[in-house]
C-alpha cells in the first residue's frame, strides 16, 4: 500500500533469493505501493528490523508509488493482498491484467492467500510476513526457474 513494510521485504528478500540462486542478473526487482503516503521514505524500521535478523538489508530502499509504465516495463506484478490487487487493476490497462496476481500464489507452505499488513500490529506480524515472503519468493524462484 505504502511501500514500507509488506513490498520492500519482498523485495529484500527476492533479490536475496535470487542472488544466491545465481539468477540475480537475469530478473529486475523493484516494489512499489498503491498509495503516495510514504513516496522517497525507507522502509518501516520494524520491517528492517525484522529482516536483517534473516540476513536482508532493506536500508537503500526508498518508497515509490506504482507508475503507469511499470505495467508495460515488469511482466509480473504481485500484490500482497487483494485489496491493492484490485487498485492494480483498476490503473492497469486490460490487456496487460495478465500481469498482475498475488504474491501468495506463488507460496508452497502457506495456506494464508494474503500478506496480513503489520503497521500497526507488534513484532510477530513482521516475523509472520517474512515467513510468508520467504516461502512465496523461494516458490516465485521455482517458477522462475522452470521458464527458462
Amino acid at each position: 500500500m505504502g511501500n514500507i513494510c509488506r513490498s520492500p521485504t519482498a523485495e529484500g528478500v527476492l533479490r536475496t533469493h535470487l542472488e544466491r540462486a545465481g539468477l540475480a542478473d537475469q530478473v529486475e526487482v523493484d516494489s512499489a505501493g498503491t498509495h503516495a503516503y510514504h513516496v522517497g521514505e525507507p522502509p518501516d524500521p520494524r520491517s528492517q528490523k525484522t529482516a536483517v535478523t534473516r540476513g536482508y538489508n532493506l536500508s537503500s530502499l526508498r518508497a515509490r508509488r506504482v507508475a503507469t509504465a511499470d505495467f508495460l516495463r515488469f511482466d509480473l506484478i504481485l500484490a500482497m493482498d487483494r485489496s491493492n490487487l484490485s487498485v492494480l487493476r483498476e490503473a492497469c490497462p486490460p490487456e496487460e491484467h495478465r500481469r498482475l496476481g498475488l504474491l501468495l500464489d506463488y507460496a508452497r507452505d502457506a495456506d494464508d492467500e494474503e500478506v496480513p499488513d503489520p503497521y500497526y500490529g507488534g513484532p510477530d506480524g513482521f516475523e509472520r510476513v517474512l515467513d510468508l515472503i520467504e516461502d512465496a519468493c523461494a516458490g516465485l524462484i521455482d517458477e522462475l526457474r522452470q521458464r527458462k
